[in-house]
């Protein structure tokens, strides 16, 4: 074998292993683990501690990971055209994608949230996907209601991951009922 065989080969062998912490983190948050330790994700991953630290420095590193694949995933829901015309049916449609894309985010998002507070990067992209959510809901809505502050702040709380998880998890709404109720509120607020 040539040196630049297994050079090759340890290459493979390390882009392998990285794949596979990364999925194994996944999983563990996906399954319900809020707080998922070094030691779960190698074992997970069956590669050894040390892996786990030659591929990411810290947890924060994993975690931003996690988020690029999450975020990945999640770009093609953001950016598909919306079918209706009128501002308030878009506004509508946000409701339905918002609660597909909290559904599939949400052992994640609350994962990061139980870390947030001690991790910079977390904290930065939570405010990150704040600021996203509140874009593209302004993109949706006329200036005079863009402009109200108060309806602006009323639909932004309304469309957020916290109302969609109170809804879901904290009052036990099925992911069907919790939009069902999410768009009868906003139907009230924007008629």
């Amino acid at each position: 074998m040539t040196a630049e065989k297994a050079r090759d080969g340890r290459h493979r062998r390390g882009e392998d292993n990285r794949a596979r912490i990364v999925a194994a983190m996944l999983e563990l948050v996906q399954g319900g683990e809020v707080s998922p330790g070094a030691e779960q994700v190698a074992a997970r991953a069956d590669v050894g501690l040390r892996t786990v630290f030659r591929h990411f420095k810290d947890m924060d590193s994993l975690y931003r990971e996690m988020g690029r694949v999450i975020e990945a995933e999640m770009t093609a829901i953001v950016e598909r055209p919306f079918a209706a015309r009128d501002w308030r049916e878009r506004v509508i449609e946000l409701v339905g994608r918002r609660a597909g894309v909290f559904e599939r985010i949400g052992p994640f998002k609350r994962a990061s949230n139980v870390s947030r507070h001690r991790s910079t990067f977390l904290e930065a992209e939570n405010a990150r996907l704040v600021r996203t959510l509140r874009d593209i809901l302004v993109a949706q809505l006329p200036d005079e209601v863009a402009g109200d502050a108060s309806r602006l702040e009323i639909l932004d709380l309304l469309l957020s991951f916290e109302s969609w998880s109170r809804l879901r998890h904290d009052q036990g709404l099925s992911p069907s009922r919790a939009q069902e109720t999410l768009e009868a509120a906003i139907r009230r607020l924007i008629t």
